[in-house]
């Protein structure tokens, strides 16, 4: 390898920003977790799912451009037809991805705070009485 630059896997990196303690555009509180989840609901999933068939719509037209007519056509048409199968795959599986970190931000103030009322509820104080 040249110069300075190296790879740690085993290392946190150096902070450059200088906020020690994690990522600063983390959303950590009940507040920014919701409007994250609300930001993607409302903008991310709409946006993404538009892209995709504004792409869709484009894809569709170049491959009967370059379909067969009267028995010839492009080589290009099947290619275009296998990276559109594999783009709405990919699409897919983006929508699914932001629908589950969405219920994940919704879901996780529950979680904790459940986890919190579990172990309150296990660790009662013992008494005297316990013996009898």
């Amino acid at each position: 390898m040249t110069g300075p630059v190296s790879l740690r896997l085993n290392q946190i990196p150096a902070d450059p920003g200088g906020t020690s303690g994690g990522r600063s555009d983390l959303a950590s509180s009940p507040v920014e977790k919701r409007a994250a989840a609300r930001a993607i609901e409302d903008h991310i999933e709409p946006d993404t799912r538009t892209a995709g068939d504004w792409a869709d719509g484009e894809t569709d037209s170049a491959v009967k451009e370059l379909g067969p007519k009267d028995g010839h056509g492009w080589l290009a048409s099947a290619s275009f037809k296998k990276a559109h199968k594999t783009w709405g795959e990919q699409v897919q599986n983006l929508m699914n991805r932001l629908a589950a970190e969405k219920a994940a931000l919704r879901g996780t103030n529950t979680l904790l705070q459940n986890t919190d009322f579990g172990i309150d509820a296990g660790l009662r104080k013992s008494s005297n009485l316990d013996g009898y």
